[in-house]
């Protein structure tokens, strides 16, 4: 089972849980595209008037979703259509994800205020998320990766259509633990804008902050090295698990503060209260992170 059996042994002999590496890369792709619909739905609605173009990632999400599960069953006979379906799907996903960031940082900007004062950091703070969109970015390009094989498996390089072969300068492995890394800053980074509205008064909002930094490091660290011995790979593993609790842990804290007396649910305050779905990003990050562990062959 390539790396997770050697930090786990009892899972060496078997090639793949269920699926392989790829496929649950991609199922995690179509999951993440529905809940990022869903995200950007709540968080749109927090103005109280959802724009005609900020429905575009709004229904995109699913739409997107549902694409990729459809290729999903069509690779089981069709791999080649499917293909072609997934990259499609996960391209446009990447251009809603920057086409979202520039509205952003539109927004974010004051066009008409002197030099040297357009864009503070306060205005990040307190304006649309910028690296909220660019979750749809890096979804793409994490199940674009997933889509194409790789052959031989770990060598880094990709068959394309017509059997041309690309070779990319990582391994599928080590480019997955590049991108785990790269996500899970950037989900600090939203954590921490999100909390410094509320000035850091909780010292346990610097939890999700330090668990992230950590587990950025060091799947940027392991991504870094061609061989990594066991202990690199299980610090690897409780990076990751440690993110999975933090996101859990964090969603439940969100939910309780936005519940009223009696545990009383207003759905209005799980809208503009604290966003219950963005602590999950943190436990998003550390599946992903333990997906790459898995074998990377596709039999």
């Amino acid at each position: 089972m390539y790396h997770l059996a050697t930090v786990f042994p009892i899972f060496r002999g078997a090639r793949r849980l269920l699926f392989t590496r790829d496929q649950w890369m991609l199922l995690m792709a179509a999951i993440n595209e529905i809940f990022l619909g869903i995200d950007t739905y709540l968080a749109h609605k927090i103005s109280g008037t959802i724009r005609p173009y900020e429905w575009i990632p709004i229904i995109f999400g699913p739409v997107a979703g549902v694409l990729l599960l459809l290729a999903g069953l069509i690779a089981l006979r069709r791999r080649p259509q499917a293909t072609v379906i997934a990259t499609l799907t996960l391209l446009a996903s990447i251009v809603v994800g920057i086409l979202g960031a520039y509205f952003h940082l539109v927004r974010i900007a004051l066009p008409n205020a002197p030099p040297g004062q357009r864009v503070f950091l306060s205005l990040f703070v307190w304006g649309p998320p910028i690296l909220g969109p660019l979750t749809f970015t890096l979804v793409g390009i994490l199940g674009i990766s997933a889509a194409w094989v790789e052959d031989p498996p770990d060598s880094g390089v990709l068959i394309l259509p017509r059997g041309w072969r690309l070779r990319m300068p990582y391994s599928k492995t080590r480019a997955y633990m590049f991108w785990v890394s790269l996500g899970t800053l950037a989900t600090v980074i939203s954590s921490v804008l999100d909390h410094a509205r509320t000035g850091f008064e909780n010292p346990w909002l610097w939890v999700p902050t330090a668990a992230g930094v950590f587990a950025t490091v060091v799947a940027l660290a392991v991504g870094a090295i061609d061989h990594p011995t066991r202990a690199d790979l299980s610090v690897y593993v409780g990076a990751m698990v440690l993110l999975i609790v933090v996101g859990v842990v964090g969603a439940v804290l969100h939910i309780q503060a936005n519940l009223v007396g009696g545990n009383a649910i207003v759905p209005e305050r799980f809208i503009r209260g604290a966003p219950f779905l963005a602590p999950l990003l943190f436990s998003n990050m550390g599946m992903l992170g333990l997906l790459t562990l898995l074998h990377p062959g596709e039999a």
